[in-house]
């Protein structure tokens, strides 16, 4: 019943309007010597750290899903990206966290330039590997690694939370993240898509000044997405400064109202409304006291 529901909404969706973004990011304005992050939509995040330019998870066209010329076929979306291929500024990283659809767009990493270094999740490099980007690194749980870029440095850690990561029903050999990255003395992160789980190995190295969360897509998929109340539980045992939420608002993979998950997840920080980075998507998040350091 769950599929032929989707199918039905699927449908439905082709003759809907996608709504424009509220916000419009400006990232040629932004200043390398500040962290600035905006929310494109869903789980697409493009941050400024320190002057190196991340991409996270980007998907930036109208549907994700399986690409079948001249169509895609998949959910559509209910908000359109913030930014579009064109509109993005330099990309010096690209971070992967897993190989679902909504995640690793194919058509968008193609409109990324070549030149960017990628960060995947173990045994999905090969789902892009015609692309042929400059350098692409497989991270299994617990590993780091160093990436150079003309604008310095960065620490790319993977850390095991609660999710699967098969592309197609057949690969569950595939690994999914998520990620902390530290620059200049200050340390990011994105979940990708977890359930609740515990998330106290997040601040082993410290506290996070600013971390992406899911809160939408948990009902009924609770056992692969948390709901907003445990994003903000799994964000206090990373020891989060600021939240910024994700995976909502965007496209329709759940039965939970579109508007319920944003207003549960502020609801839940009403007694620290400062914690969270921005609640609309194209909105821009500086971190507040992020000075470059090193």
């Amino acid at each position: 019943m769950s599929r032929f529901r989707f199918l039905t909404m699927m449908v439905q969706d082709s003759q809907r309007a996608i709504l424009p973004a509220p916000h419009r990011p400006r990232p040629l304005d932004w200043h390398d010597d500040s962290v600035t992050a905006s929310w494109l939509g869903h789980a697409t995040v493009l941050i400024n750290f320190l002057g190196v330019n991340i991409l996270i998870d980007p998907v930036l066209f109208d549907r994700c899903g399986i690409r079948v010329p001249p169509l895609t076929v998949g959910p559509k979306r209910y908000i359109d990206s913030a930014l579009k291929p064109h509109d993005l500024p330099r990309i010096d990283l690209v971070l992967l966290t897993h190989a679902h659809f909504d995640h690793l767009d194919l058509r968008t990493l193609r409109k990324v330039s070549r030149d960017a270094v990628v960060v995947t999740a173990r045994q999905t490099a090969d789902i892009f590997r015609g692309i042929r980007f400059r350098k692409v690194v497989e991270l299994d749980w617990s590993q780091s690694c160093e990436i150079e870029t003309v604008h310095g440095g960065i620490t790319v850690s993977a850390f095991q939370l609660r999710h699967w990561g098969a592309r197609m029903q057949y690969d569950n050999y595939r690994g999914y993240n998520s990620y902390l990255f530290e620059r200049g003395g200050k340390r990011l992160g994105h979940t990708g898509d977890t359930a609740r789980t515990p998330a106290h190995h997040l601040a082993s190295r410290g506290p996070i000044d600013l971390l992406c969360v899911p809160i939408g897509a948990y009902q009924p998929w609770i056992h692969a997405h948390c709901t907003p109340e445990e994003a903000v539980a799994m964000a206090d045992e990373a020891q989060a400064r600021y939240l910024m939420p994700i995976h909502h608002q965007t496209f329709k993979l759940s039965w939970e109202p579109m508007e319920e998950p944003i207003q549960r997840f502020t609801r839940a920080l009403q007694n620290a409304p400062d914690r969270i980075a921005l609640t609309e998507i194209g909105q821009t998040f500086v971190l507040p006291g992020s000075v470059k350091t090193a």
